[in-house]
């Protein structure tokens, strides 16, 4: 059962985050041979207070 975890910052629709884990699992499908109902897709949505690179938040 493949899953598949995707990281990225809040502020997507519901039709965008719909239309990414229809076409991540059809990826999914194509590459490994996995059958549709056994493709997992976690969306983590992160904020910008909560990330910082070169140690300074990306709010800041």
């Amino acid at each position: 059962m493949p899953y598949v975890t995707i990281k990225m910052f809040e502020g997507r629709t519901d039709e965008q985050k719909k239309a990414l884990c229809e076409k991540v699992t059809e990826a999914v499908i194509e590459t490994t041979g996995a059958s549709k109902e056994s493709v997992v897709v976690f969306i983590e949505e992160m904020t910008k207070d909560n990330y910082s690179v070169a140690g300074k938040r990306l709010i800041d």
